[in-house]
């Protein structure tokens, strides 16, 4: 049976740490970077379109005509490959997820001169589908074997990349410590040799380093007495606050340690409050909105934050709640733009 889109790709549960393993539990550890998962369908047979489909099954290879052409070119008929795609910015020589979501939303038109800007890379993890037969059934560590012949036997190179995997503990310890300093590399992904491929389940564990680091609470959600969510900004080179994300949901002991501290902005209308009118979305790339209620920005957070963040400093993911930092002065806090790395001590 040949697959064909959409289909509903695997998942992952995060955690905080590598997950002890029983002895003898054989588990792979990948690399996980900073981009947008996707699967890509090369035709059954030659003369077909490349497809690409993103982990919602919108497809979206209208907006990626050079993998497409690469695919048709490259890769073998009846081929789904499950990855990453990533995009190079040649200016910042990193991987960039805002051109990443430049490319993402680009119209027909431009998405061919985009393309010759900053080009698509697609980081394969798994086989779903190779020379036309289902792969899905098989254990990981074959469906793995499977993806290294066809890497090397094809001899693939650039916009493909296969993703690097570690059996070793010690060596996936090192990448979580060390290699997340590299910008798009974000963290592990952790999977049991023996697994099958259960689209829809979430039966890998996804760890993503995070960093402490201090941000200043400009708003609540809930109320002042409870507070529930923290929204956290950092001053820019001009002395504005500018918002840098917010925090997960706060567990009762740290909303009453929050909440004995906070204090409402000076008047009614907040007018005086440098966040004034902002409208702040309930999640990264989301057209909810949360009803906040503005504070005084005199109040600094410690938060456990990943390294998922924008150029202009805007954390993606929500942020883990540490602990007060009344020793540390809002003007202290690392600036709009320091990411997770900086801490003031």
């Amino acid at each position: 049976m040949v697959l064909r889109p959409p289909v509903a790709p695997m998942l992952a549960q995060a955690a905080e740490a590598i997950p002890r393993t029983r002895p003898g539990a054989g588990v792979a550890y990948e690399q996980k970077f900073d981009g947008h998962r996707a699967l890509l369908f090369t035709p059954p047979v030659p003369g077909g379109p490349a497809l690409i489909q993103t982990r919602r099954g919108s497809m979206v290879q209208d907006r990626f005509p050079d993998l497409v052409a690469a695919a048709l070119e490259q890769l073998p008929p009846g081929l789904v490959l499950d990855g990453e795609l990533l995009v190079w910015d040649p200016e910042a020589g990193a991987l960039s997820f805002e051109a990443l979501q430049r490319r993402a939303a680009a119209r027909a038109r431009g998405a061919a001169a985009l393309a010759a800007r900053i080009p698509a890379y697609f980081l394969a993890f798994d086989v779903l589908q190779l020379d036309g037969v289902e792969t899905m059934g098989l254990p990981y560590r074959e469906r793995r074997r499977r993806l290294e012949v066809l890497f090397s036997a094809r001899a693939l190179t650039a916009p493909w990349t296969l993703c690097p995997m570690t059996t070793d503990l010690a060596t996936a310890q090192d990448w979580l410590e060390t290699w997340t300093d590299v910008s798009g590399v974000e963290g592990l992904v952790i999977k049991p040799l023996t697994s099958k491929y259960l689209p829809n389940t979430r039966g890998w564990t996804k760890v993503r380093r995070r960093d402490t680091t201090e941000a200043v609470i400009g708003a609540v959600t809930g109320t002042l007495a409870r507070p529930q969510l923290l929204l956290l900004g950092r001053y820019d080179q001009d002395g504005r606050l500018r918002a840098v994300g917010r925090t997960v949901a706060l567990r009762p002991n740290a909303a009453r340690q929050v909440a004995e501290r906070l204090t409402a902005s000076a008047s009614a209308s907040a007018s005086g409050h440098p966040w004034t009118g902002a409208v702040f979305s309930a999640a990264w790339g989301s057209r909810d909105v949360l009803d906040v209620t503005l504070v005084r920005p005199d109040l600094v957070a410690e938060v456990r934050a990943d390294r998922a963040v924008d150029h202009g400093g805007i954390f993606r993911h929500p942020l883990r709640f540490q602990r007060l930092r009344p020793d540390v002065a809002p003007e202290d806090v690392p600036g709009f733009g320091a990411g997770a790395a900086a801490a003031s001590g």
